[in-house]
This record gives C-alpha cells, sequence and structure tokens, in this order.
C-alpha cells in the first residue's frame, strides 16, 4: 500500500491553468465530436468520479477495496426502481408538468447515494475492523453477496413470500432497464437521455462531474485528507498520536461509497439498463485498475486512468484480433505500469526526466 505523495511532483503553480484549460477542452469537445464519442467521453467522466472516489481509499487511506462495484450496482439499482416505480407513485406529471422527467431524475440521484450511503455505514463498520488483505477480501465477500442477491432476485423472492409487490425486484440476470424521455424547460424541450445523441446528458454530467471532483479535491487537501495520509503512512504512529484510525477509516470508507454510488446513479440512466454484472468481482477490478495506470499518489492520476483505460479498451474493440484477446492486452500494459512507472502514467513524465538527468550527469 505503500507510497509517498512527497516523491510525486507538484503541480500546484500549474494546476488551476491545467484545470481551467481541461474543463474548457471538455465543453468544446462535444460540439467537435460525433455522437458515439460524446456518449464515451460522458461515460469516461463518469468513471473519472468513480475512480478517483475509490482512490480516497485506497491511494490515500491505504485501504485496498475489491468490492466497490457493489456501490455501483446498488445506486443503480436504487435509479432504476426510482424511475420504474417511485416516479409514477409519486405523479410527477401533474406536480412539475414538463419537467417531471428531471425531477424524477434528481430524486433518483438522490435517493442512490443515499441509499448507497447506508449500505456503506454497515458494510465498512465490519470492513474496517480488519486490515490489508483482510480488508480486501471481507469487501470482495460482501460485493459478490449482494451480487447473489440481485442475480437471484432474493428480495423479489422474500416479497412474493409476503404477498407484496409483482413477485421480481430486480429482475435476475436480466436487469431492469428504463429510459428517461423529454423535458419541457421553460418552453426549451429536450430528450434528458437520448440514446442516439446524448448531448444534454452530456452537459449533465460534465456539471455533476466538476462539483463531485472538486469536493474530492477539497476532502483530500483538508486536515481530513491529511490524516488519511498519516493513517496510510503508519497506522500505528496516526493512533499514538490519538487519532481514532477504526473510525476514520469508516468515514472514508462511506464517503468514498457516497462518490462511488453518485458515478453509478449518472451511469445507469446513460446505459438505460443495470444488471447484477455491476456487482460482480470483475467490475470492481475496474476503477484499481485505473488508479494503478493512471497513479494512486497523485489526484488527478485516477481521472487519466480512466480516460486511458476506457479510451484503450474502446480502441482494442475496433480489432478483432485485439478483441479475442483483450484481457492479455491489458495485462501486458498493466505489467509494463507496474515495472517501470513508479506513480502511473501521471507519473511518466517526471520520472522520465529524472532518469535523463541520472543519464546526463
Amino acid at each position: 500500500m505503500g507510497g509517498t505523495f512527497d516523491s510525486v511532483p507538484s503541480v500546484e503553480g500549474n494546476e488551476r491553468l491545467l484545470v481551467g484549460v481541461g474543463l474548457l477542452a471538455l465543453v468544446i469537445a462535444p460540439f467537435v465530436l460525433g455522437p458515439f464519442q460524446r456518449s464515451k467521453l460522458a461515460e469516461v467522466l463518469i468513471f473519472g468520479v468513480f475512480a478517483t472516489a475509490f482512490n480516497l481509499l485506497y491511494g490515500y487511506t491505504g485501504l485496498l477495496s475489491f468490492g466497490h462495484g457493489m456501490f455501483f450496482a446498488v445506486a443503480g439499482y436504487t435509479m432504476a426502481k426510482t424511475v420504474q416505480t417511485v416516479g409514477p407513485m409519486f405523479n410527477f406529471g401533474e406536480l412539475f408538468g414538463g419537467v417531471s422527467v428531471l425531477a424524477t431524475w434528481l430524486v433518483g440521484l438522490l435517493l442512490a447515494v443515499l441509499v448507497t450511503v447506508a449500505v456503506a455505514m454497515a458494510i465498512g463498520y465490519l470492513a474496517v475492523q480488519l486490515e490489508e488483505i483482510y480488508f480486501a477480501m471481507i469487501t470482495l465477500s460482501f460485493t459478490m453477496a449482494l451480487y447473489a442477491v440481485a442475480n437471484q432476485d432474493i428480495i423479489g423472492t422474500v416479497q412474493a413470500v409476503l404477498g407484496i409487490g409483482n413477485d421480481t425486484f430486480t429482475n435476475g440476470s436480466d436487469g431492469l432497464t428504463f429510459t428517461l424521455g423529454q423535458v419541457d424547460l421553460f418552453g426549451f424541450t429536450f430528450t434528458l437521455v437520448d440514446i442516439a445523441d446524448p448531448m444534454a446528458y452530456y452537459f449533465v454530467t460534465l456539471v455533476v462531474f466538476t462539483v463531485a471532483m472538486y469536493l474530492l479535491y477539497r476532502i483530500v487537501n483538508s486536515p481530513f485528507g491529511t490524516v488519511c495520509k498519516a493513517i496510510r503512512e503508519n497506522p500505528e504512529r496516526a493512533s499514538a498520536l490519538g487519532i481514532d484510525t477504526t473510525r476514520h477509516s469508516w468515514v472514508t470508507f462511506v464517503l468514498s461509497a457516497a462518490f462511488s454510488g453518485l458515478a453509478g446513479g449518472m451511469l445507469i440512466p446513460l446505459f438505460t439498463r443495470v444488471t447484477p454484472d455491476y456487482a460482480y468481482w470483475s467490475f470492481s477490478a475496474e476503477p484499481v485498475l485505473m488508479t494503478v495506470i493512471g497513479g494512486p499518489y497523485s489526484f488527478f492520476g485516477p481521472l487519466v486512468g480512466a480516460f486511458s483505460y476506457r479510451y484503450i479498451r474502446w480502441f482494442i474493440s475496433r480489432f478483432e484480433m485485439l478483441e479475442a484477446y483483450w484481457q492479455f492486452s491489458f495485462g501486458v500494459l498493466l505489467l509494463l505500469v507496474v515495472l517501470f512507472v513508479a506513480n502511473g502514467i501521471i507519473g511518466a513524465p517526471e520520472q522520465l526526466r529524472e532518469w535523463l538527468d541520472s543519464r546526463g550527469e
């Protein structure tokens, strides 16, 4: 888990400029890209939030979770059930008129985060009692348990026994499908999530992405974030200084889950479908790969890793031979990063500069 942020090049002087240029590029991008790439970019931004949220626990606190996919799944199912059930129950059409779809989405997103936080508080309380590989294994156990609950529709079975509901809750391996239709806002009509061309949802995603990344940045650069780093570097010394490391790790776990739930609540409407696969262990590996590829000891590392992972994965899918062995391709990439780049892609330029300086001496 070790690492040191002191060895990572600081970009404090140019940080605001880089962030400003990046945001400007993201605003301009949808007007330059085609519909498919707009959707892909929105997807990558959401995964960037997911990976950064995961890194709050891993890179900053030193706790490796193999089960973050469960928060994504919980949020996704909450959003789907809200759109399918709660929206009509509240009769948004009459209460909110043309913005009923937008209101449904907002309520769904809020509930997605709240339900995820509730689940994370219970699971996290148990998980943080353990350390290192045992912590990783218990998070893996919980995500696979939730996968079984969703895949076998255990909640729906219980409802049927109790005589409530319609004999299904998660719809088993088929999952839940839904769409968010048209919004009439101040006389301007648009489809919130248009599968053919998600221009509107891209900008909604960009706003949520910007706010989420800003909040995460403030967290890791606050006194709370400093305590996280202290726990990562030396939990025994942090405890000797009077820090309740278990309680602090629990709060960090819940915060990480909350932002992961936010990402899940955002991505599922874009995909229009949620399945138990999001709770499967292989999906939980994705933020781990993104973080390692991008660089866990830099705030923007996981975001860079999300861009790299998703676009390289898309590039591989364009070639039939590569797609047939895409796991091998990614395995080689990950091996190269781990062996030769100490802090992922984001740390590569500084590492190259140091190597060139040493060669010149």
